[in-house]
């Protein structure tokens, strides 16, 4: 078995096989679609958490969603749609996360509230009657 032949093939191929993967691999960064359904979502999300209350309650949650929506948003400007697809997927789960905070908090006031009433019921039940 010659070996000669074999070496003398393979570097004919190669080249060809390495620039058959380069092109393949640019065209795939090169066809990712704009993702409007995605950015729409996450323009869904954000404008939904912002009309629950959360800029009371979660704006340091809530400011992190913005921030990432803007960026998706420059994304799309820049044509870097993998990014803009990764980021405003990010922004629906942390307008989701700043929706729980904003609940979370509110459940929390509400639960010290029933609490100091309940407190103040039982004072005044357990207060002796004048005599």
């Amino acid at each position: 078995m010659k070996i000669a032949p074999l070496i003398n093939q393979a570097t004919k191929v190669l080249p060809l096989t390495l620039a058959f993967g380069f092109a393949l691999s640019m065209g795939g960064c090169a066809s990712t679609p704009v993702p409007n359904e995605r950015m729409a979502v996450a323009e869904a999300a954000v404008a939904r958490a912002n009309s629950t209350g959360t800029s009371e309650n979660a704006a340091s949650q809530l400011l992190v969603a913005t921030t990432k929506l803007e960026r998706a948003r420059q994304a799309v400007i820049d044509k870097d749609n993998e990014l803009a697809a990764q980021l405003s997927e990010q922004v629906v789960l942390d307008a989701q996360v700043a929706e729980l905070h904003a609940q979370s908090e509110r459940s929390r006031k509400a639960a010290a509230e029933s609490k100091d009433a309940a407190r103040a019921l039982s004072e005044e039940i357990n207060r002796k009657p004048a005599q």
